[in-house]
């Protein structure tokens, strides 16, 4: 008879076992479902409505040849699309895909975060709808950007109520406070985007954000959200999967002072001072995450293309020379081009380079622990992507700035290289989610980030 209970009570056991791996499975799997919406719709949005866009705007200004011919609207558009509707969604969907999976109740999670995702798709798409056709403007500007907010704070009700685990350290590391500090620039980002959408509906002609308020939230969403989240990304990643040593963490928090005091001094107007400070912020990340220093260990580049520690530090060397160009707009530009040239190298050079490097590393592991479908369409497109910028850049600075005729003949060019980088990593990316799930990779795993998205660490 004992023998008898303690058989059953074993089955008991085992079969206890068994439904709490199947429900293990099932929210891993439904996880990784709401995670490839985010990405897929992502590079919906930054192929379509953000790169095709841009490139139709750079073929009618090099026809005309002038920077002033196209519509601001359609400019500011295309420049919608690719930060909230590419970048956004991506940062969203990791975080989304990150956190929930360590809460107790995750099926009411994981349909607030369904209901944000479709929130903030609805939302970039109106922004888009109103700026490029004008349909109804005064109504769809504001509208996309509350839904854009409301779809936010859900994503912020979620994090703030998740509970880390007890640690034996005193405070976060470094490269937590980075990542919070990006993540209230992505905040106050959405919220500037509402409050100029609402007094543009209001009191504008046309659905356009004004020059003289564009110019500082550019800085914002540029400085203030995008490059402080790579900066944080970086100084938790780059020390293993590049082989360098652990981070100067005084020099990357100088980073962030930097930073916010350049950021702080570009929307109060004061832009001379601002892009000093800013490539001061550029060059003490540099230093503090040590991208240029020889590594120590060997790169973990396994299941993707040997070139990507060379790429990571290429895309460093955009985010100084777009600091530096900075600079020299505060001083010398008189048409746009070096303030033109100075966003493109940050925003393709830099934080595109650093996407179509890192996405390609971490994401393949996240969407079902899947292998990347070609490293070297990935290659094809890092490289076609550094071009694309690298004409663009010195294209921009000589034609804008009268210097010479002949570069308004290549950056059309320019254009279609960037469009052709960008859509290999497309085609790379949804072959990848498409196939069947592969063999993890070993060399990642889901680390947990207290309040905020929780991304990938290596082993």
């Amino acid at each position: 008879m004992y023998a008898d209970n303690k058989f059953l009570n074993e089955l008991k056991a085992d079969a206890d076992v068994a439904v709490a791996l199947q429900a293990v499975r099932e929210r891993e799997a439904a996880l990784s479902k709401l995670l490839v919406a985010f990405i897929a719709s992502g590079l919906f949005f930054m192929l379509f409505p953000g790169t095709l866009l841009g490139v139709w705007n750079l073929l009618q200004i090099s026809a005309r040849g002038q920077g002033a011919s196209v519509s601001s609207s359609w400019i500011q558009a295309h420049g919608h699309a690719q930060v909230f509707g590419w970048v956004g969604s991506f940062l969203l969907g990791i975080g989304f895909y990150s956190i929930p999976r360590l809460r107790e109740r995750a099926a009411g999670t994981i349909r607030a975060a369904w209901f944000s995702w479709a929130l903030w798709m609805l939302g970039v798409g109106l922004r888009w709808v109103a700026t490029v056709y004008g349909w109804h403007w005064r109504v769809l500007l504001p509208g996309g950007g509350s839904l854009e907010l409301i779809a936010l704070c859900i994503f912020f009700a979620i994090v703030s109520r998740h509970k880390p685990k007890e640690s034996s350290k005193t405070g976060p590391e470094p490269w937590v406070w980075v990542v919070m500090y990006a993540t209230l620039g992505f905040l106050a980002s959405v919220t500037a985007n509402l409050v100029a959408s609402l007094q543009v509906a209001l009191r504008g002609l046309d659905p356009a954000f004004p020059r003289s308020f564009d110019q500082r939230y550019l800085t914002l969403l540029g400085w203030g959200f995008l490059v402080s989240f790579v900066w944080g990304f970086s100084a938790k990643w780059m020390s293993v999967f590049l082989g360098l040593k652990p981070i100067r963490t005084r020099f990357l928090l100088a980073a962030v002072v930097f930073d916010l005091l350049g950021v702080s001094c570009a929307v109060a107007g004061l832009f001379a001072p601002a892009t000093t400070l800013l490539l001061a912020a550029a060059a003490s990340s540099v230093l503090g995450i040590r991208i240029f220093e020889r590594s120590e260990r060997k790169p973990k580049i396994r299941g993707i293309h040997r070139s990507f520690p060379a790429f990571v530090r290429i895309a460093y060397g955009w985010l100084l020379i777009a600091a530096a160009l900075g600079v020299a707009a505060s001083r010398w530009d008189t048409s746009g081009g070096l303030w033109g040239a100075s966003r493109h190298a940050l925003t393709v050079g830099f934080v595109g380079i650093m996407i179509l490097a890192i996405g390609q590393r971490i994401l393949p592991a996240f969407a079902g622990m899947r292998l990347l479908w070609s490293p070297k369409l990935m290659f094809a497109g890092l490289v076609l992507l550094a071009l694309g910028c690298t004409l663009r850049v010195s294209c921009e600075v000589l034609a804008y700035q009268g210097y010479a005729e002949w570069p308004w003949h290549i950056l059309p060019a320019s254009a279609l290289i960037e469009l052709t980088a960008l859509s290999l990593f497309t085609l790379n990316m949804v072959c990848t989610f498409v196939r069947r799930s592969g063999h993890a990779v070993n060399e990642a795993m889901i680390v947990t980030l207290p309040q905020l998205p929780v991304i990938a660490s290596p082993r």
